[in-house]
């Protein structure tokens, strides 16, 4: 299986097509897009220039016409024209900075992501005789694809195979030079949207840009689309690995080694962790130290907000260095159109939320660091949220839900800097030992997230720590009240001005 040239191929200094052999893998974020019209070339060249922010390094397009990389953006009105299109904005983050994607032969792929266990894939392949043209996760997504389809599979089942064999965070978008297809990890972490006219891109403003509406591509979900039409098949929810209830030892087993080996999985020798203090990220922390020769932490907050106070006491107790970024009300203003032209619609919790994120982000930015850890996903996992005590049913529905609702705007805010966010809470071996954890011992007598404090506990997190009851981000880090003072010196309730600031970012949407 070796990727083939096109027609039309324009190879830049220092770029190399998928045939190239690296000597370490590549691991990125970008931007993918593409869509299907006639003469599609100016709208892909809008869409790179509106999208360059996700991936700064180099770009690749195809097109039903040839092909063109380079690492020089003046040349983006050379690509090729066409009635089809793929496109990758590429931002590296390890290895070499040498391949851009799109891969191509019978199919052509672009993949926003990662992939944790790409190198048992591989070996897996290579032992049916698949041969590799890299060393980089996504032509192992790629391959895989070939080898279930040459096995006569329909497409959505060999997606549907993929999804359950991949561990990571993914958005990938394939063409077999007539159709298009989208897909997402099972969780949504990474974000992807398309529109009725058949276009797609990692962004909504990418979109709005070229005058299309965005509709998520919701987790677990193939998007397919062909020349006439746009199908939607649902191929795996998280819920769908839901299995036989742990009884309570088996169920604090479960999470203790689930969340060690994605925290494992996702860390490297030198590890950043997005920090509140709190239970969740303090719990990453301390994993993390098992398998790194240095850990760092990252926080924001107003001076005297809970979050910083305890981020800088429990970083004492764990003997890790703290990074923080102080923010006051000036800096709140300035950051205000950056962090909604991120989250991309005028919800004033996802604007408060994203202020204290877009300060972490923007300091190991700084520090020129591309990965952190988060413990985003612990709340709907193992019943976190105040509102579970009166309804466990909504942790589930929460869960499938926070693709969109949470993890789009981490992705999209963290971007802004440059870096990517890793959620060891998500990784789907996890994901299913938290669903077979009965709910009796997620919330046990008005305590929430009872049994991953107990895990904690084991695992040697201070008490005062394992059992702190944290405020939600925009109240510990003190952004909510700094953006209702914004509001009211504007006149207007903080829902109000998040509308207000929200047209004004994208008036010409």
């Amino acid at each position: 299986m070796n990727c083939k040239n096109e027609p039309f191929y324009k190879e830049k200094q220092g770029n190399f097509l998928a045939s190239s052999y690296l000597k370490k893998p590549v691991r990125k974020m970008c931007l993918i897009a593409g869509g299907r019209d006639k003469n599609i070339k100016s709208k892909l060249i809008t869409m790179i220039k509106s999208g360059q922010h996700r991936g700064r390094d180099s770009f690749g397009v195809w097109t039903n016409r040839g092909i063109l990389k380079s690492e020089d953006f003046s040349e983006v009105n050379e690509i090729p024209d066409g009635d089809i299109g793929l496109l990758q904005c590429r931002l590296a983050m390890t290895g070499s900075k040498s391949f851009t994607q799109p891969f191509y032969n019978e199919f052509i792929l672009i993949h926003n992501g990662e992939i944790y266990n790409h190198k048992q894939m591989r070996g897996f392949l290579e032992s049916k005789g698949v041969e590799f043209e890299s060393d980089v996760d996504t032509e192992v997504i790629l391959r895989f694809l070939e080898f279930l389809i040459e096995m006569n599979k329909p497409i959505s089942q060999a997606v549907s195979e993929l999804m359950i064999a991949l561990n990571g965070d993914y958005a990938v978008a394939f063409s077999d030079k007539e159709n298009i297809y989208l897909f997402r990890d099972p969780m949504g972490i990474r974000p992807l949207y398309y529109s009725p006219n058949g276009f797609f891109a990692s962004e909504k403003k990418v979109l709005w840009k070229i005058g299309e509406t965005a509709i998520p591509v919701n987790p677990g979900t193939l998007i397919k689309i062909s020349a006439n039409k746009i199908e939607a098949f649902e191929l795996l929810s998280p819920l769908e690995l839901k299995g036989k209830l742990f009884n309570h030892e088996k169920a604090k087993l479960g999470i203790q080694k689930g969340l060690d080996y994605s925290t494992k999985l996702r860390s490297s020798k030198r590890v950043r962790v997005l920090f509140s203090g709190g239970l969740d990220s303090s719990l990453i922390a301390l994993l993390a130290k098992k398998y790194s020769k240095e850990v760092i932490l990252y926080t924001a907050g107003a001076e005297g907000s809970p979050d910083l106070e305890w981020a800088r006491k429990v970083s004492e107790q764990l003997d890790l260095t703290l990074k923080e970024y102080v923010f006051d009300l000036e800096e709140v203003k300035e950051a205000l159109y950056p962090v909604m032209f991120a989250i991309e619609e005028p919800n004033a919790m996802n604007l408060a939320i994203g202020i204290p994120m877009y300060f972490a982000t923007k300091l190991a930015a700084e520090d020129r660091i591309k990965i952190l850890l988060s413990g985003q996903g612990a709340d709907e996992l193992f019943g976190g949220y105040a509102k579970y005590i009166t309804n466990p049913s909504l942790m589930e529905k929460d869960l499938i839900k926070m693709g969109e609702k949470n993890l789009a705007r981490d992705d999209k805010i963290a971007m802004l800097n440059g870096v990517e966010g890793r959620f060891p809470f998500l990784d789907l071996n996890l994901v299913r030992a938290g669903l077979r954890v009965p709910k009796k011992y997620k919330i046990n007598n008005g305590t929430r997230k009872a049994i991953l404090r107990e895990v904690a506990l084991e695992l040697g997190l201070p008490k005062e720590v394992a059992y702190r009851e944290k405020k939600a981000c925009q109240y510990g880090t003190n952004a909510q009240k700094l953006l209702t003072k914004i509001a009211k010196q504007e006149g207007f309730k903080l829902s109000q001005f998040a509308e207000k600031l929200f047209k004004e970012v994208f008036e010409q949407r």
